[in-house]
């Protein structure tokens, strides 16, 4: 019977179907495994109406990457292990090489989308932004 549905809808609506059926959870990258099948087992209660869009939103916001405050020797060695110079660091993180080398002197700390790239240099390595 499923076949007889698939030939009168034609592959075009086949492959549409597969792609809306898709898992989301297979694209994000979880902090552990157990992190990931918490999050499944979340979207699959939200899926069934057992869990409300507040509750999944916490969810959604537990498995993102936590900004981590680091030491300037911190920054530093996240470029060093890199084997980069500051102008390309800079250059991932999209800001001057000033604003490095004030980082790693300690006269200001990373705010905003650098400190949240440099949070992911730092657990994922440099290639996690490049």
């Amino acid at each position: 019977m499923a076949s007889q549905v698939k030939k009168s809808m034609g592959t075009g609506t086949t492959k549409r179907i597969a792609a809306r059926t898709r898992r989301p959870s297979a694209a994000k990258p979880y902090q552990s495994a157990a992190s990931a099948a918490i999050h499944e087992a979340a979207a699959g209660l939200y899926k069934a109406g057992m869990i409300d869009s507040t509750t999944m939103r916490e969810f959604d916001q537990d498995c993102l990457t936590k900004i981590i405050k680091l030491s300037p020797e911190a920054i530093r060695k996240i470029r060093i292990k890199a084997a980069i110079s500051q102008a390309v660091f800079a250059a991932h993180l999209n800001v001057t090489t000033g604003v490095v080398s004030k980082w790693e002197r300690g006269e200001n700390q990373p705010r905003g989308p650098a400190a949240k790239l440099l949070s992911l240099a730092a657990k994922r390595g440099i290639a996690a932004i490049a």
